[in-house]
Formats: C-alpha cells, structure tokens, sequence
C-alpha cells in the first residue's frame, strides 16, 4: 500500500481490494492443478531461478567468500521478484478485467486452502492408521516420519498449520497490503530462499546466512500479528480458551529456537489446552526446543481438527479485516 501511495499507480482502496480478492481466490479455487502439474507455479519458478543461481554462485572451494556469495544471491533475486511484480502490476491495471487476472495471480502465493487440505490429509492418514499418518505429515514437516509415534505426527502437523498461518496466509497478506503485487512477490521469493539455503547445515550454514536472517525480518511482525489473529479467533470459537492462548503466548513464544513461530504456535496451544514443539529430530539432529503451552502431551487425530477449526476461524477474521478496510477506504 505504501508503493502505491507514493507512486501514484493506484490507490489504497485498490490495494486492500486485491488483498481480499486474493485471500476469496485462494479459498474458493485453491492453487490451480495444472500450476503444478507443468510446474509453471510462481513458487515452482521461484525454486527453479534460485537453484539455477546458487549452482554458479556457490564457492567451489572452501567457505571462502560464502556469506558474500549468498547475500548477492538473495538481493539478486529479491530484486528480481519485486520486479516482476511491478511489470505484472504495471501490464494488468490498464486492462478491463486486469485486476481480476491480478488477484488470480496473487491467490497463488496464499496458502490458506492449501494449509487446511494438508492438514485435514494427515488428521485422515491417522484415522486409517500411524504409517499413513507419517506419510501425509513427511509432506509438510522437514522431520523424520519415522521417528514420530502419533502425538509426535499430530504436533507435527498442528505446529506446520500454525506457523504456516503466519507464513503462508498473514505474511505474504501482510507483505501485499504494504506493498501490492512487488511486495507480495518479494516476501515469497525470500520465503523460498530461506527453505532453500536458509539451513543450518554445514553447506549452507554461511552462503545462506543472509536469506535466513531476511526471512526473520520480513516475518517478525507478521508472526506477532499471526499470533493475535489467533488469540481473537479464540475468544469466538466455541470450545477454544482466548485467555490461555493469551497467557501462553507472552509467557513461551520467546522461548521457542524461531524468533517468530514460537508466538503463532503458543498462541495455537494455549487457545486448545495443549503442548507443541518440545524436542523433534530433523534427519540425524535432534532439536531440543522449548515446549509450548503447557496442556496435553497425548494427542490425536481429533487435536488436527480442533486445530483446523481454529485456524479457519482465524483466517475468517482475517478476510473480514480485509474486508472492513476496502470498504472503509
């Protein structure tokens, strides 16, 4: 919103409408099969360039010159994606209909149906039995399946919905009323970079030093905010304890290894009386990471729904804010 103010190509109005138009999009269609299919989806492409990029990028001998390397990359293709947002903005706003076609393409990088569908498959992968649990959860968590038991499964899947809340829905929403189609394209070119080399691996410990940092920037304040959306989302679901979300959240998402998704999965724990996070193994690494909330540790396929049942509660508030800004503006 801030890019459009100050150079005159829309007006905020405008901006708030896309917002809304890409969360209706996004829940409505979902990500198109084809995207995916041809691979030709914004993220897909994003992969592609970064990938293309780190091969000629990357020291070939030794660590010399690694964080240099990295932060050229990230800058690059930042730039780049902020870029195409322009030229994209620039080509559609004249055209009748452009801002249809606009929202279209900005529903991709909104992952609030994606989110659920993939939670909903692991809550139904556990029904059937533990190894089709594992199997469905290995699709959006980075730990090893097979070290986790059914609660292990069912946090898993609880902490990527909660996190992927702030990341997937709130951020780029976020990043895309601040700055429209620029800002919405940037956050997920930075998104991508830090899944891609933002590890602490001893490949990209250093090259992808920057990208990781940059990610926690651009999603310190969308965390927060994510985790409050959460809170209220609380106080209007039957069943769900606004109060605990709050006490939880103050109390342990500073604690959490993530500057920022310690506070949307406190805020998830607290609302349903339950404990997240603790210690986790990532392929040979064990995490000992700080519990959130403080509730039951034995969960089940039924803590996926609750959970579910919140985080559409939370992404409704979200669109009826987007809403009440268009329609204030």
């Amino acid at each position: 919103m801030i890019l459009m103010w100050l150079t005159g190509t829309s007006d905020a109005a405008d901006v708030m409408r896309l917002v809304l138009l890409a969360l209706v999009f996004d829940v409505v269609v979902g990500d198109p099969v084809w995207l995916y299919r041809r691979g030709t989806h914004p993220v897909a492409l994003f992969g592609r360039a970064i990938g293309a990029v780190e091969r000629w990028l990357y020291p070939r001998d030794g660590q010399d010159g690694a964080f240099r390397r990295g932060l050229v990359l990230t800058a690059g293709l930042v730039a780049m994606a902020a870029a195409i947002g322009v030229t994209a903005s620039a080509v559609l706003r004249p055209v009748p209909g452009g801002w249809l076609v606009e929202g279209l393409l900005a529903s991709t990088l909104i992952a609030c149906r994606g989110l659920y569908d993939h939670g909903a498959a692991v809550a139904a992968g556990l029904d059937l039995s533990l190894a089709e649990g594992r199997a469905a959860v290995a699709k959006i968590v980075g730990r090893n399946p097979d070290s986790l038991d059914r609660a292990g499964v069912v946090r898993g899947a609880i902490e990527s919905i909660a996190e992927n809340f702030s990341d997937g829905v709130v951020a780029p929403l976020f990043w895309l009323a601040l700055l429209g189609l620029p800002g919405l394209f940037a956050y997920k070119a930075i998104n991508t970079l830090d899944s891609m080399i933002g590890h602490r691996s001893p490949r990209y410990l250093t090259f992808g030093r920057a990208a990781a940092k940059l990610d926690d920037w651009v999603n310190w304040l969308p965390a927060r905010l994510a985790g409050a959306v959460l809170v209220a989302a609380a106080a209007i679901m039957p069943g769900a304890d606004a109060a605990d979300a709050w006490r939880v959240l103050q109390r342990d998402a500073r604690h959490h290894r993530s500057p920022n998704a310690g506070w949307p999965e406190a805020a998830m724990a607290g609302a349903l009386g339950i404990a997240v996070a603790g210690p986790r193994q990532y392929g040979a690494e064990v995490v000992d990471d700080a519990w959130m909330g403080d509730g039951r540790r034995d969960l089940d396929a039924a803590d996926i729904r609750a959970t579910l049942n919140l985080y559409r509660w939370a992404c409704g508030l979200v669109a009826v804010a987007a809403g009440a800004a268009w329609l204030s503006l």
